[in-house]
């Protein structure tokens, strides 16, 4: 047989698969994902198609069992009411709680093998599993997926990703819930660097906010902070291809930590950690949570280094079920619009957070810096909620600002922060009251079309987001603004929480939201004045929702008082 005979049969065949994958997708298939967003988020391009033979790796999220068991578990261990409270599941109990079924683990390895996937690797719960295909492969694979290659963000960075929805074997319906790697894009900072206010005179006390300001205003003394002697630890994580240097850290402490004792450096990173130009965002993170958890073991979950077709939070999800110690405090500064992801991944990835509530992990996630949000549903405006700050199993934070910017004043709104209602969660029962309190006595309602009032409503709590110092690329940088600067500085008041609990042999705080709300946001500054933006139009006029005694969908609770906050939270 001469050469271009075997390449003619080869070619053959290659079509003849070809027309029975799309035979497959029409007849007998679905998509998990048909309502996922695929248009291209702003700031990317396509390069083209990808080369044929180029190796790609994609996470198949398995169907998981007993689910409704695990919500019942959360809010067993989460409730101070309940007698299981604060006894937390291992991994392995979450395991074997949640292990998809032999026949699916079994059902889903055939497939993936025999359409040529190589080095398939599971985590702990067995609920994921991480396969290598060349793009031919998983085309053939996916029925209607056509892999293109991207580039964009602020880092040029490039991705490989499917504009098209993809399709599974109808047969497999039972067995997976999403392929992660064809469609969600890496998410870009929110975060801004605003002007200087300006004021006439001296009158200020400060010029922006630092780590004294904050132990100021929360009321953390140079004794609050770690003792060094506990296992506790806490973590950020980052999904925006950037780096922190552990000489910004250096710096940041020397030019702003002085009063305080502290860790002189991250104790672990989980990941890549690169040599490139540092993010601000990495920078931010990393210093305020070591600043405001003073002296307290930090981990930096950094998702910088992973492959092009892999998605940075996934991944991280994937990190929570396949490691048995963790932090007991996460923060994370990541959001996308809760219209733009299929309802498959985000129920998927709410059960994910399920599981580590479950564990007694608190997960405190940025409300988002866009206030209520806004986007056009059938040329009606509605509000956009973001998650993951919508899901019921984490704590968000909001912003604010000083009512002074140069004093440590009383706090306000601070009109970015993030808030509303989700459209795919419904209200958790642990916040029925308070949000109903807040509907009924709210003077400034805006019309009931543009928000879910039955949906989670967020955040939780707040911090200030408004006029940070950060040092980056040993550069100080003033008035660093963002939810992704209230969520580390939170995430630090907790973990010296955790400290005290950890030394009088209590465990730590774990899923906070029950105990937050049956607590009526005790230890909590109230946030009572300003709004947050949203939709510029005749109707709302760019106001969303306004904050108010009590809980509110822009501040939540408020920000921490740290000796109150601590003595409602100590016991039991």
């Amino acid at each position: 047989m001469t050469a271009d005979l075997q390449k003619g049969r080869m070619r053959l065949r290659t079509c003849l698969v070809g027309l029975l994958a799309l035979f497959v997708a029409g007849q007998c298939s679905y998509s998990p994902e048909p309502d996922q967003q695929r248009t291209l988020p702003p700031g990317w391009v396509s390069l083209g198609r990808v080369d044929y033979e180029e190796e790609l790796s994609l996470t198949f999220a398995l169907r998981q069992q007993n689910v409704e068991t695990l919500s019942e578990l959360v809010q067993a261990v989460s409730d101070p009411g309940s007698a299981r409270y604060g006894k937390y599941l291992t991994l392995e109990d979450v395991a074997e709680l949640v292990r998809p079924s032999p026949l699916t683990f079994r059902t889903v390895q055939k497939w993936l093998l025999a359409a040529g996937a190589r080095n398939c690797h599971s985590v702990t719960t067995q609920d994921f599993l991480t396969c290598w295909l060349s793009v031919r492969q998983a085309e053939l694979l996916l029925p209607g997926a056509e892999f293109h290659r991207y580039v964009g963000g602020p880092a040029e960075i490039h991705v490989i990703r499917s504009p098209r929805p993809y399709h599974l074997p109808k047969a497999l319906a039972p067995h997976v819930d999403f392929v992660g790697g064809l469609h969600r894009f890496p998410p870009t900072s929110s975060l801004r660097q605003r002007p200087e206010p300006q004021v006439s005179g001296t009158v200020g006390l400060h010029l922006g906010v630092t780590p004294s300001v904050i132990r100021q205003r929360y009321n953390l003394t140079a004794q609050d902070v770690g003792s060094g002697t506990t296992n506790n630890s806490q973590a950020c994580a980052q999904f925006l291809e950037q780096y922190f240097h552990d000489s910004d850290l250096a710096e940041f402490m020397r030019l702003f930590g002085g009063k305080f004792a502290h860790q002189a450096s991250v104790a672990r990173v989980v990941g890549q950690q690169g040599w490139g130009r540092a993010g601000i965002e990495a920078s931010l993170d990393v210093e305020y949570l070591m600043s405001a958890g003073a002296n307290i073991s930090t981990w930096v979950y950094s998702s910088p280094g992973r492959h092009e077709s892999q998605e940075p939070f996934l991944q991280w999800l994937l990190l929570l079920s396949n490691e048995s110690a963790l932090p007991h405090v996460h923060t994370v500064s990541y959001g996308d619009d809760e219209d733009s992801l299929s309802s498959a991944y985000t129920q998927r990835v709410n059960t994910e957070l399920m599981k580590a509530a479950a564990r007694g992990l608190t997960l405190l996630f940025a409300s988002g810096d866009s206030g209520a949000g806004c986007w056009s549903v059938s040329g009606r405006h509605q509000f956009r909620p973001s998650f993951p700050a919508s899901s019921p199993y984490v704590t968000t934070v909001g912003g604010t600002s000083f009512q002074n910017p140069f004093r440590v004043t009383n706090e306000i709104v601070d009109y970015i922060s993030g808030g509303g209602f989700s459209n795919v969660f419904p209200q958790p029962s642990y916040q029925e009251e308070a949000v109903a309190q807040f509907l009924s006595s709210s003077p400034h309602l805006p019309p009931s079309s543009y928000f879910n009032a039955s949906g989670r409503a967020y955040p939780d709590v707040a911090a200030l987001s408004d006029g940070y110092w950060v040092v980056s690329n040993s550069v100080p940088i003033p008035w660093v603004s963002g939810t992704s600067a209230s969520t580390p500085v939170f995430g630090g008041v907790l973990s010296l929480i955790n400290e005290h609990r950890i030394l009088s042999g209590r465990p730590p705080l774990g899923f906070l939201n029950p105990r937050l709300y049956q607590q009526r946001g005790a230890g909590l500054f109230d946030v009572t004045h300003g709004c947050h933006e949203s939709c510029l139009n005749e109707e709302v006029q760019g106001q969303g929702f306004c904050s108010g005694p009590g809980w509110d969908p822009v501040t939540g609770w408020g920000t921490p008082n740290f000796p109150a906050l601590l003595k409602t939270l100590i016991n039991p």
